[in-house]
């Protein structure tokens, strides 16, 4: 009944979607990577899926359970009666969701890839987008994922209620690939399958979209200036602790920060000489925060009233360092909540990409 491309289609995108669905919902951010991994992956499977429904076996074959509208009611109407007619493929309630998951997988894809570039400044669309513009689209991808997590449901409650129904244990068919054959109903002589041609096809195709996804990827993200490192900054700043990126903080906290240097942040004195003064406040109001289109530079242009000098002290700091106990800025490996290296492998650039993110 089902062949062996068939059966590995959909294990292994039960595996990945569980993935996704754990390491976007449950996980945190630090799980990025895979996460990208099981969604490139779901997006492979997707494609071979297609080619499979138009060049494979006969009950891979989309022509095989494209039911009109009218069978699938017809279907629905007849389930409570003893006597339905047996599908040996999908029926036609079984075949509406793998024509919905064909829309909805791509979709959710697709609003995957444009946070990817506009907010986390990465793949093949950061060079184009953005934050502004891909920000909304985390909100869809989020209820895409939701919409899934529903049809999903739905699914399982189908193949429950069919194997009660037809007697028919139809998980372990999709293991097997086979089926009791019972009154096997005549039907018209089936296509031959076309691996070679199918296989030929998803190879091309797999090649092309990692080529172009690598040559997109390589260009330089949008919003997301060159390092340009001022010498006085990384000596003055950098003896003491680390050179803030200065994307950390609105020029108005630069300013704020270096106006009395003398009683730095209430401790030491950290004066300088007034042309020293000038030239890293150059620096860091030219590259602060509102010269830059990252998820960190937005959100923490928005400063705490209260304290309004402290990175550590804003809304968007403390909701991403929630969950980590105090006992771990109070260790020998961090010492401070300002330490940002300890844990951001990236920290000096200014990007704080989830996946350089390892907690002590």
């Amino acid at each position: 009944m089902w062949d062996i491309g068939v059966r590995l289609f959909h294990w292994l995108l039960v595996a990945t979607v569980a993935i996704s669905l754990a390491t976007g919902f449950f996980w945190p951010w630090t799980w990025l990577r895979l996460h990208l991994i099981a969604g490139g992956t779901i997006a492979a499977l997707l494609g071979f899926r297609i080619v499979w429904g138009l060049l494979g076996t006969e009950h891979a074959r989309f022509a095989s359970f494209a039911y009109p509208p009218r069978a699938v009611l017809l279907h629905v109407r007849g389930l409570a009666r003893p006597g339905e007619a047996r599908h040996l493929g999908h029926n036609p309630l079984g075949a509406l969701m793998v024509f919905g998951m064909l829309l909805v997988l791509p979709a959710i894809l697709v609003a995957g890839l444009v946070v990817l570039g506009g907010v986390v400044k990465q793949g093949p669309l950061a060079a184009f987008l953005r934050f502004r513009v891909a920000w909304p689209w985390l909100g869809i991808h989020q209820a895409l994922a939701v919409l899934l997590l529903v049809m999903i449901g739905g699914h399982l409650l189908g193949v429950i209620g069919e194997t009660w129904r037809s007697r028919e244990n139809l998980v372990w068919a999709m293991v097997t690939g086979r089926k009791p054959a019972g009154n096997v109903p005549a039907g018209a002589v089936a296509p031959a399958a076309r691996p070679l041609l199918a296989g030929a096809i998803v190879a091309i195709l797999l090649a092309s979209a990692g080529a172009a996804i690598a040559g997109l990827a390589a260009l330089p993200a949008r919003g997301v200036p060159p390092a340009q490192p001022d010498p006085a900054y990384a000596v003055q700043c950098g003896a003491c602790h680390l050179a803030y990126p200065p994307s950390l903080a609105p020029a108005a906290t630069w300013s704020g920060i270096l106006r009395d240097l003398k009683h730095h942040f209430g401790g030491t004195d950290a004066s300088l000489t007034p042309d020293l003064v000038a030239e890293i406040g150059a620096y860091l109001r030219a590259n602060s925060a509102e010269h830059w289109d990252t998820l960190p530079a937005r959100m923490l242009r928005i400063t705490n009233p209260a304290e309004p000098l402290r990175i550590t002290a804003t809304r968007f700091w403390r909701r991403m360092h929630r969950g980590i106990p105090d006992a771990v800025f109070a260790s020998q490996q961090v010492g401070r909540r300002g330490a940002c290296e300890a844990c951001h492998r990236d920290a000096a650039s200014g990007r704080f990409a989830p996946q350089a993110i390892e907690v002590p």
